[in-house]
């Protein structure tokens, strides 16, 4: 049996210790994956543009999460559900939260992998770290305030009892 130094057993339980902790500050902990979106642009199976108020532009319409996330529920059922998503920005607006939270949420649902162009960088979108919001329409009435319940459009300027 080959017997090692003490020394050279040290030195090299250092050096992989050493190692072992130059490779685990590289990582940092972080579970972005980034790539230069030029170069991945025609790789993916379909393509999504951020729009006004949490909408998206799909093949030029534009619709709500809700409406987005019916499209891939039917696109899941045809068998034809794409495996990546890319979200861009359009010439009308840039990627928000909102965008990042609905395509979140459809990720987990459908199972496909997103992406994003975030500055000419492609980064995955990471459900866990990405706080999915739930799909909502975009045309859903909204409430109104305290101060405008109860009033009528013409604020009771015509009676119609009473005769002129």
């Amino acid at each position: 049996m080959t017997r090692f130094s003490t020394l050279l057993t040290r030195v090299t339980a250092a050096l992989m210790l050493g190692s072992l902790l130059v490779l685990a500050g590289c990582h940092r902990g972080s579970t972005r994956d980034a790539v230069s979106t030029a170069s991945m642009k025609g790789q993916f199976d379909a393509t999504l543009q951020a729009y006004k108020d949490g909408q998206f532009l799909l093949d030029g319409a534009v619709l709500s999460a809700l409406d987005v996330g019916s499209h891939f529920a039917y696109l899941k059922d045809q068998g034809k559900l794409p495996k990546t998503v890319l979200l861009t920005r359009s010439d009308d607006s840039k990627i928000r939260k909102r965008h990042l939270e609905y395509l979140a949420r459809m990720q987990m649902d459908y199972g496909f992998t997103a992406y994003y162009d975030d500055g000419g960088t492609l980064t995955k979108i990471n459900p866990v770290e990405t706080k999915a919001r739930a799909l909502e329409d975009h045309h859903a009435p909204t409430p109104l305030p305290d101060s405008q319940k109860g009033k009528d459009a013409s604020s009771g300027g015509f009676d119609p009892q009473h005769q002129y």
